[in-house]
């Protein structure tokens, strides 16, 4: 059997793999918020409350009204998007022009709302979510065995993550969305609906919450604070990439995965830190992030 430092290298490649599953979620989730801080100028600090509502929604959808993993896949993030959407419009754009401070209080609020509305209702023990049939099974990679599902997971993170970087960094309506948010006043005097831009790039980011959850309904025990744990490592992500940079979420999201996997070969007991200390580590030596910009 092969070793690599006294580590089995099946065992060193099947973390590999696992690692980059983990830091899909991580790429999807920050993502998000990388959208609507970059855009927006917003700390979200709701986005793992609506991760795990899109994830409840994909419950909720087949316990309730016999609705599979496939239309709760739209369903979901486009419910949560008008969500959010209405969140910008009636609640957020208020504090607009004051102190950061001011948007990540009122989301902080929305979560503690937000979760404590679905444990009254559904309780806090983990619901399961059936695989779909579609992409039942696992394939067999030689190092390991993979279930498919893990491997759909991976490749529709990557799909969204990339077509999100492409419409907002190359075409000509992610030139208007930056544009809005830079210089609202000159954007308007084209005869462009800055707060409907402002309104619709919100409700998307949060749907990117929302399909996250949907994804990892299946693989998660679906429960109301699911979102509580996993939102601070994805912060983590996004000040190491940089805050508000759109590759520097993709990027360092599924690089913290895999670091995170192989930390569980080599060192077990750090996989629930190394996050931290990576960033603690770019704070230090780039504070504005991997790929933000520098002040």
């Amino acid at each position: 059997m092969t070793m690599v430092f006294g580590i089995p290298l099946q065992a060193l490649l099947a973390q590999l793999l696992l690692g980059l599953v983990n830091g899909s979620f991580y790429a999807l989730l920050s993502l998000g918020l990388a959208v609507i801080f970059g855009l927006l100028n917003v700390i979200n600090f709701s986005h793992g409350a609506l991760y795990m509502m899109g994830a409840m929604l994909a419950w909720i959808g087949a316990e309730y009204f016999g609705l599979g993993y496939w239309p709760m896949l739209v369903l979901a993030p486009v419910l949560i998007g008008a969500f959010g959407m209405a969140f910008e419009r009636f609640l957020l754009r208020r504090l607009y022009g004051l102190d950061h401070l001011y948007g990540l209080l009122l989301t902080f609020g929305a979560t503690l709302l937000i979760e404590g509305i679905f444990r009254s209702f559904f309780g806090s023990s983990g619901q399961p979510y059936e695989v779909p049939a579609s992409l039942r099974g696992s394939t067999d990679l030689g190092f390991m065995v993979l279930p498919i599902y893990r491997a759909w997971v991976v490749g529709v993170s990557l799909v969204v993550c990339l077509a999100t970087w492409f419409v907002i960094e190359r075409t000509p309506l992610g030139a208007r969305l930056r544009a809005g948010t830079e210089n609202a006043a000159l954007t308007k005097a084209f005869g462009i609906n800055v707060p409907l831009m402002i309104t619709l790039t919100y409700g998307f980011g949060v749907a990117l919450a929302a399909l996250a959850g949907v994804l990892a309904a299946p693989i998660l025990q679906v429960q109301p604070l699911m979102g509580s744990n996993l939102i601070i490592v994805v912060f983590a992500v996004v000040v190491i990439g940089g805050m508000g940079s759109i590759a520097g979420s993709i990027v360092t999201g599924l690089l913290l995965g895999v670091v995170e996997g192989l930390t569980r070969v080599f060192y077990p007991p750090g996989s629930s830190t190394v996050v931290f200390v990576v960033m603690a580590i770019v704070l230090l030596v780039r504070p504005s992030g991997l790929f933000g910009r520098e002040s």
